[in-house]
């Protein structure tokens, strides 16, 4: 069964259990992909994976082709994107400048349009690529996702807007990051089964959190192990358990405000995968 998730810490945490067979997996076998967030996005698109690690934007997108699974999301307080510069900037001048996105699907990217909807001069790059593209002043400004938040001052660029908090601000609610997704092609039993070994692999990781060490290390972006370990513990929350009705409402209310602006034109009612 394919099986796709980033190389991010908080993934490669989460789902070591389920990769490497350390849980009950109750007679399924993965084919494991590790890809960027927005690479995976794209293959959501095309229905390629049966599991399959999702930014919230792009679950909206794809509701019709994939559900919810309750376990194994990025959602959560005081995790949201930053957008950040090298040299001061003030938010009305955004509309005028380049401005870096991790990917057009993005949660990020999102946020970024409900937050600053002046931003014209949008440019998708990898993640990973959007520091050094600010500090060298090709970008203006650029939207921070995963260790980014943990390295950004450090490397001499400045907030301009926590926009995670610009949600939480206008909402109450915490931000909806990532989700885990699995395909409406599995019958009903199947998608349940699935959902119970997600969660029996993130609850894994969460009582046993050297056990992922050695997997965390070989695919983290950034080597020093005090930035993963600050990663893990940001983006690995109690809604990366379950979602409970809290993160499903906040979610609810993401979705909501996405099709207010016209991102997404409709939605399907059967948004989650519940487990019986």
């Amino acid at each position: 069964m394919n099986f796709f998730f980033s190389p991010c810490p908080n993934d490669t945490f989460m789902f070591d259990a389920m990769v490497h067979q350390k849980i009950d997996t109750e007679g399924l076998s993965f084919a494991v992909r590790m890809a960027d967030i927005e690479v995976l996005n794209h293959a959501a698109f095309n229905e390629e994976a049966a599991i399959t690690k999702l930014s919230y934007h792009a679950a909206a997108l794809v509701a019709g082709k994939y559900k919810i699974l309750p376990s194994g999301s990025a959602l959560g307080y005081g995790n949201g994107p930053l957008l950040v510069s090298r040299d001061a900037i003030s938010p009305s001048t955004l509309a005028d400048v380049p401005v870096a996105i991790p990917g057009k699907y993005t949660t990020a990217a999102l946020l970024l349009k409900m937050a600053f909807p002046q931003v014209n001069h949008l440019h998708e790059m990898v993640f990973s690529d959007i520091e050094t593209a600010v500090l060298n002043g090709t970008m203006a400004a650029g939207t921070l996702i995963h260790e980014g938040r943990f390295t950004y001052a450090a490397k001499g660029l400045r907030l301009i807007a926590d926009l995670g908090q610009c949600w939480e601000q206008r909402t109450a609610q915490p931000v909806p990051l990532g989700c885990m997704a699995v395909s409406r092609k599995l019958d009903g039993a199947t998608q349940q089964k699935i959902a119970r070994v997600v969660r029996r692999s993130v609850e894994f990781a969460l009582n046993n959190p050297q056990e992922s060490a050695a997997f965390v290390a070989q695919h983290a972006q950034e080597i020093n192990p005090r930035v993963t370990g600050q990663h893990i513990q940001l983006y690995v929350t109690d809604f990366s358990l379950d979602l409970g009705d809290r993160g499903r409402t906040a979610v609810a209310q993401f979705f909501a405000e996405a099709l207010k602006i016209g991102v997404i034109d409709q939605l399907p009612e059967d948004l989650f995968v519940t487990v019986n």
